[in-house]
């Protein structure tokens, strides 16, 4: 994999959730694929269970939203890309977020985590009193 072959597969991605279905989902991700939806998630695992929780999560291909993207690193198979979302025209939503990316031969993804972060999300293990 390269940026821009990861550029791409972000942008299909995009367009997959922006999509009625799941039937794009074969496109972008190997058959039996992991997607962490969390640091300490446990993964969800295969096309089919990873269709289920698609659609759980979105609120339907019409929700209006920006995603930015940058890549910030790749080495042999595997990326890192940063992703700003923001929900609603207003926003009234957002978060910024760190994608991990473990990709097959054919540049389907075989792997995926995700490290989102929202505004006023504390980093800290012991937040202090101010």
């Amino acid at each position: 994999m390269d940026r821009e072959q990861v550029t791409g597969w972000i942008s299909a991605y995009e367009q997959a959730w922006r999509t009625p279905g799941t039937q794009a989902l074969a496109t972008i991700f190997t058959e039996q694929a992991s997607y962490r939806q969390g640091p300490y998630r446990e993964p969800v695992i295969g096309l089919p269970a990873i269709a289920r929780m698609w659609e759980a999560e979105r609120d339907g291909t019409d929700e209006v939203f920006q995603m930015t993207s940058e890549v910030v690193a790749v080495e042999g198979d595997t990326a890192v890309a940063r992703l700003e979302v923001r929900y609603g025209a207003p926003v009234d939503q957002e978060y910024r977020d760190l994608w991990i990316m473990r990709f097959a031969a054919d540049g389907r993804c075989a792997s995926f985590e995700e490290w989102p972060f929202w505004p006023a999300q504390s980093t800290a293990t012991h937040p202090t009193d101010s």
